[in-house]
């Protein structure tokens, strides 16, 4: 639960469910939402998908997919993982080897649909992978490719078809004592993704990951993520979270973090509040919060900062930032700290200043957090 005591309206009440691990990451329970995100260099490419694994590492991504269609992304699967920074999902669609194959590499996670991968005896071979090797299962719904006596059934995907097949393939799992496992149900289509979600969350415990598959390129896809994801998980339903982005995989992890920063669900790096800027603007707020944001992609540590152009808003978004500046006037605005007013400064200083600013502030809660731990233990 995401609880705010002296702001009750921000409070979060998260769906109760089961916790799982892929790999070292618990997904459910009281764990915090993780952030995944998928490779789209070929998986035999070893030193490409390795590198794009560790970038996305570096942006925060908690769980990283591959897909694994051939033998020779199995094969290459071995040395990705080893190399990995966080555990590594195999992505496996209808061939039951490559699951077992990816569970042997050191896969922390099989992403399959038991129901499409054969027979009761090939589900129970992928299955006893799993348990062998220690691996958790996703399963993935998705409104694509829905199983055709559903499609039968129901004449179009809709969010009864999408429950019923979770349902099923859940089903398979529990029937072999395994429960290690996930679930998603994705759809392209915001309504049908979230209603879909909605009744699953309402039909099992078992941790969900939340997407809006096919979202479409980095402006698009990422409104339509922030729609769907973001309902849901206001409404406390998600554990792991993937937005789908045509762009490169580290702007999804990027926007992931947003949506949860948003809601407060997840905290890290700068939170930068800041004003669309108009005629009363005491600098270019624009240009200033571009270069803001690319200088200060290193930091990690959690905190806020405002930028705003004038003193109509500016004093008091910087009241609730650790660091803020406010636009004022001849060429120079006032620098807020921990809320209060500091000093002013002129704008040709500007942006090196709140670096500066930003960087020592996170430093002393970075020391502050370490106190406390050592004081613990």
């Amino acid at each position: 639960m995401s609880h705010n005591p002296i702001r009750p309206w921000r409070s979060i009440a998260r769906r109760k469910s089961r916790q799982i691990h892929v790999g070292s990451v618990p997904v459910g329970g009281d764990a915090p939402i993780s952030v995944q995100t998928m490779t789209n260099t070929l998986t035999t490419d070893v030193k490409a998908t390795i590198e794009q694994v560790q970038r996305c590492a570096e942006a925060g991504a908690d769980i990283v997919r591959i897909s694994v269609p051939d033998e020779g992304s199995s094969r290459a699967l071995h040395e990705i993982v080893r190399e990995s920074p966080v555990p590594i999902v195999a992505d496996i669609h209808f061939h039951y080897k490559r699951a077992i194959e990816a569970a042997e590499a050191g896969a922390a996670c099989l992403r399959i649909n038991p129901g499409n991968i054969g027979d009761a005896s090939r589900v129970r071979e992928v299955i006893k992978a799993a348990r062998d090797h220690g691996c958790s299962i996703r399963i993935g719904v998705n409104a694509g490719s829905l199983e055709k006596h559903l499609l039968d059934k129901y004449g179009e995907p809709c969010p009864e078809a999408m429950i019923e097949s979770g349902l099923d393939h859940i089903r398979i799992l529990q029937d072999n004592d395994f429960h290690e496992f996930k679930i998603s149900c994705k759809a392209s289509d915001v309504f049908l993704a979230a209603a879909a979600y909605q009744g699953l969350a309402e039909a099992t415990d078992a941790p969900i990951h939340l997407g809006i598959t096919e979202a479409g390129g980095l402006m698009s896809g990422t409104i339509k993520s922030a729609i769907g994801l973001g309902s849901l998980l206001w409404a406390g339903i998600g554990d792991t979270i993937r937005v789908s982005l045509s762009a490169d995989p580290v702007e999804e992890v990027k926007v992931g973090f947003e949506i949860l920063k948003s809601l407060g669900l997840r905290h890290r790096g700068v939170n930068i509040i800041s004003c669309p800027s108009c005629a009363r603007q005491g600098f270019d707020v624009i240009k200033t919060v571009e270069a803001l944001e690319k200088r200060l992609e290193h930091i990690k540590t959690p905190m806020s900062l405002s930028i705003i152009g004038c003193v109509v808003n500016g004093p008091g978004e910087a009241l609730m930032t650790d660091v803020g500046f406010t636009g004022g006037g001849a060429g120079s605005g006032m620098v807020y700290l921990a809320g209060k007013q500091s000093h002013k400064l002129s704008n040709d200083q500007m942006v090196e200043h709140i670096v500066e600013q930003v960087e020592k502030k996170a430093a002393e809660i970075e020391a502050a957090r370490a106190a406390e731990t050592q004081a613990a233990e």
